[in-house]
């Protein structure tokens, strides 16, 4: 039995998005031809991207196609950064995902820009004080502020509507890291609009959707420097032909989303009074039994991130004494495929960014691993993850910490 819990790294594709994709596939025409092949494919684009917007609660053509989350999160603070020249504060929490960290620091080596650093606090939220203080210290220099959603490892949630209104207050265009986020709580981008968000950007992979496509939603007073030049498409934000056939397909893994065609279980009825979904309500039980687990058979083991605020799928945890990565392999072997939340350069393994953000020691951050569920997971997954661990922990703990010396 092969058990798959790394959603969030991607989760498989949905079997109607899979058989819309390739139905789609078969349609010639180019959507930018005005014969009657191009307008199919223009209609059957245009009637896509009427659904994903529905699904992120904004306008159509509030929604620019892209080819992925971080092309997304690129434009969307790129273009911003430069349709604000000559400002050139960008404000940022540290424990970003990398397409936002990457991205900030590129701008900070070629174009100029000053990258500050909001701390977050030890569940991984930002502070909004510092962040506040950053702001007032010289508003009219600030080019943008640009924050996570939901953290991709820890899973905590973002006080995303009281950063806006402090960048708000100022003027200052707010983009959203909605990536991890999208699918798994309600992200409504009227809402963020009116507390102050310009830009917000996501990924269909993350959602049963196909690789290879995402989207920035740009609000229509937004102004952004394109990326990509060429053809004009896209209020003329992202030019180039665009892939009719995965919008099909993402639009299919979009309209699940707001369905609430999941399968319910015992918290349905006070979750969808809550707002979150079956779905969602399935997951948070499935991770609430993960984290339960954990604790029973590795007591040492420490959950990371906001225990109530989270997404429902995300159990994140550091288990002291061993390498994160030891742990993977172990449970890898067995047959149980989770993730490390970080990188890992030239064989040697690297502390989680976003726990040492969190103040978190380097040992502490290099013994993280993320559990994360999405809509394949069931108990069952649940129960094989928690009868591999006890024995993938033992395996870790004896191998210990990468840079141990032998005998010591």
């Amino acid at each position: 039995m092969v058990v798959y819990l790394d959603h969030a790294a991607t989760t498989p594709m949905l079997p109607t998005a899979i058989a819309a994709y390739a139905e789609a596939m078969g349609v010639v025409g180019n959507p930018a031809s005005v014969h009657s092949q191009g307008q199919n494919a223009k209609r059957m684009l245009e009637e896509s991207r009427e659904i994903v917007a529905a699904s992120l609660g904004c306008d159509p053509i509030e929604v620019v196609f892209t080819g992925s989350g971080t092309e997304a999160i690129n434009l969307g603070i790129k273009g911003v950064y430069w349709a604000r020249a000559p400002r050139q504060r960008i404000l940022v929490p540290g424990g970003e995902h990398h397409a936002t960290l990457d991205t900030v620091e590129w701008l900070a080596q070629h174009e100029g820009a000053v990258v500050e650093w909001i701390p977050l606090d030890e569940q991984g939220r930002i502070d909004l004080a510092a962040l506040a203080a950053a702001i007032a210290r010289d508003p009219l220099d600030i080019a943008l502020v640009s924050v996570i959603m939901a953290n991709n490892e820890v899973g905590t949630i973002q006080p995303v509507a009281e950063v806006a209104a402090l960048a708000a207050a100022h003027g200052i265009p707010v983009h959203v890291d909605a990536v991890a986020a999208y699918g798994y709580i309600p992200v409504d981008f009227r809402a963020l609009a009116t507390a102050g968000v310009s830009a917000l950007s996501v990924s269909a992979h993350k959602v049963g959707g196909p690789v290879g496509i995402g989207a920035l939603v740009l609000g229509r007073k937004t102004t952004v420097e394109p990326l990509i030049h060429g053809g004009g498409q896209q209020r003329k934000v992202r030019s180039g032909t665009q892939d009719v056939a995965a919008a099909v397909s993402f639009a299919v893994a979009a309209s699940v989303i707001s369905s609430e065609e999941m399968a319910p279980n015992q918290l349905a009825t006070q979750q969808q009074e809550e707002g979150h979904g079956l779905e969602t309500a399935r997951l948070a039980a499935l991770r609430d039994r993960v984290i339960a687990g954990v604790a029973r058979v590795a007591p040492s083991a420490v959950l990371n991130g906001d225990p109530a605020s989270r997404l429902p799928g995300n159990a994140h945890f550091s288990f002291p004494g061993c390498e994160g990565d030891s742990l993977l392999f172990a449970l890898d072997v067995a047959g149980v495929s989770v993730s490390t939340g970080s990188a890992c350069q030239a064989g040697v393994p690297e502390p989680s960014h976003v726990l040492r953000a969190m103040g978190r020691s380097e040992s502490e951050s290099r013994g993280a691993l993320r559990i994360t569920l999405g809509h394949t997971s069931t108990e069952a997954d649940v129960d094989a993850l928690l009868a591999a661990l006890p024995a993938a922990h033992a395996l870790a703990l004896a191998a210990g910490m990468a840079d141990r010396v032998p005998g010591r």
